[in-house]
């Protein structure tokens, strides 16, 4: 009898066990999620985009180590130019406009004309670290804890000069690291509730 007992006691404890082991989230799936809401984004020199071209008082200007930069690139052409100021005199400005090879790695603002960006290469997961459910009894949202990477960087943002002006572009080239909440919808697919950690 007592062996029954302790038989039942211990099945009960493996059917509460399987009960509480439910299947894991699958992680591709998460993956994909993820990758469907970088869609369109891209890593870009500025924040915000500029208009070119650009008058740069060299004395001045905290932007002329990045223009200087882009120049020695091949992206950006230099020339410059006396300014007259208001009783003043004169003082000598560069000018910076895009080159031969800088107007394919222009992307123009469609809001602002003479706005643009330098932007290239898009976000990709490489891993799934860890996914936690936000609620146990109901898993339909989740913590995830990706790697990500920045690919297809173009050669003139992996120069020294580049580097050393932007020095998102050294971090672009290795695994980071985000968070993301990731959600269940009706139809079974995950998406990704905004706003994400990844830049």
């Amino acid at each position: 009898m007592r062996e029954r007992i302790v038989l039942a006691l211990v099945l009960i404890g493996l059917i509460a066990w399987a009960a509480g082991c439910k299947k894991q989230v699958d992680h591709s799936e998460l993956k994909s999620a993820i990758n469907k809401s970088f869609a369109g984004r891209h890593e870009c020199v500025w924040p915000e985009p500029i208009k070119l071209p650009a008058q740069v008082d060299s004395s001045k200007d905290e932007k002329i180590r990045d223009y200087n930069a882009l120049t020695d690139a091949g992206l950006l052409i230099r020339g410059s130019e006396e300014k007259k100021r208001f009783l003043v005199g004169s003082k000598q400005v560069n000018i910076y406009d895009l080159s031969d090879k800088g107007h394919p790695a222009w992307t123009p603002d469609p809001n602002q004309p003479g706005y643009g960006n330098f932007c290239f290469g898009h976000f990709n997961v490489t891993a799934i670290d860890n996914a936690t459910p936000n609620d146990a009894s109901n898993p339909t949202q989740y913590t995830v804890k990706y790697g990500y990477e920045v690919e297809g960087i173009p050669a003139w943002a992996s120069t020294p000069e580049s580097m050393r002006a932007f020095p998102k572009f050294a971090a672009d080239s290795s695994i980071r690291s985000a968070t993301a909440t990731l959600v269940k919808g009706t139809d079974g697919g995950w998406a990704v509730v905004p706003p994400q950690t990844a830049h």
